[in-house]
């Protein structure tokens, strides 16, 4: 599969990435676990069929010593015994906010109450904004149809 342009080395392209990586990188810096940052935008890509984002995400959490069996269950979270509570607060506040067109309410009260219970109110701003940034890369990439399978970690810096 071939992108559909070259975003990555178009001028325009490279000023909204600057602001979109800003974003990002103030997120990265946030009292939010790295980890539970990382499963989230794991699970984001995966809902969308982000194959450029899930291939980064995994390989970063990967390199940055998370388990191979965490992250291939990251899909099957629900189900899984080898998440915190909190990153199941988390997963399912990113499937919610993901998912928005699929549900008449959003992100329901249960969610969110139940995120308030893990994550203070920075690290609830972290987490929503998380969420709105790596839907965003999600969607340039799905729509550049950007391929996926040589990003290597730490390629982008």
């Amino acid at each position: 599969m071939e992108p559909r342009l070259d975003y990555f080395g178009n001028a325009l392209a490279g000023k909204v990435l600057r602001h979109i990586n800003s974003a990002a990188m103030t997120l990265g810096s946030s009292s939010l676990p790295a980890a539970t940052q990382e499963l989230v935008k794991i699970r984001a890509s995966q809902i969308n069929g982000c194959g450029f984002c899930t291939d980064m995400h995994t390989k970063d959490a990967a390199h940055a010593g998370e388990t191979a069996i965490r992250l291939n269950l990251v899909a099957a979270w629900r189900e899984a015994t080898v998440f915190t509570d909190a990153e199941r607060a988390a997963l399912e506040l990113a499937e919610q906010g993901t998912r928005v067109a699929d549900a008449a309410e959003g992100v329901s009260d249960e969610a969110w109450t139940n995120a308030t219970k893990y994550y203070d109110e920075d690290q609830l701003v972290a987490l929503m904004s998380l969420i709105a940034v790596i839907n965003a890369y999600n969607r340039i990439n799905i729509i550049n149809r950007q391929p996926a399978g040589d990003y290597q970690p730490g390629q982008f810096g």
